[in-house]
């Protein structure tokens, strides 16, 4: 049972049309999750400023967090929008599930960026000084650190707003880990 039903155009504010205007022209629809989010009225515009602000990583790097914070915070919302976005983003299926496993040893920069954004998830921020050390040994930078914190903090906001809302998943279902092989 939801908690938080899902809207139509017509059940929210006008500023909120305005919105999900812009959201069906350029994704083809209004996922569930940003209609959840019109329950508070500007939440919809603030999530979206934080989510599309200008940011030092590039979308497989973004995904590479999505997907991570999703799987740790076990959203089955945002582990299946995140899968198609990583998709369109040029990861394959066993590139994803290897990803959402902590890992990306197909990419040694992405790795690093892997297993510190699992070891912080897990650890609530306390990520251990190794993975740390080998994001920066990787490439990585100060500022890049910066914004993989506000990622971390961007997915969780989705996650816990999935998970406390209950709304229908609107994406195609992501494949279980279980199904990845040793």
């Amino acid at each position: 049972m939801a908690n938080l039903e899902t809207k139509t155009r017509e059940q929210v504010s006008e500023a909120n049309q305005q919105i999900f205007d812009q959201l069906k022209s350029a994704v083809g629809f209004v996922p569930n999750l940003y209609t959840a989010y019109t329950h508070a009225e500007t939440a919809l515009a603030d999530y979206l400023t934080l989510s599309n602000r200008k940011t030092s990583l590039n979308n497989k790097e973004k995904e590479v967090v999505n997907l991570i914070v999703s799987e740790t915070n076990n959203c089955d919302y945002c582990k299946a929008a995140h899968t198609a976005v990583s998709k369109m983003n040029g990861f394959t299926d066993e590139q994803i599930l290897e990803i959402r496993s902590g890992s990306a040893h197909f990419d040694s920069k992405l790795d690093a960026l892997a297993q510190l954004v699992q070891n912080a998830a897990i650890n609530k921020g306390q990520a251990d000084q190794a993975p740390i050390d080998a994001f920066f040994a990787a490439g990585y930078t100060k500022e890049n650190l910066v914004d993989v914190v506000l990622l971390i903090g961007d997915k969780t906001i989705s996650n816990y707003l999935f998970g406390l809302g209950k709304f229908a998943i609107d994406f195609p279902a992501a494949q279980e880990l279980q199904a990845v092989s040793a």
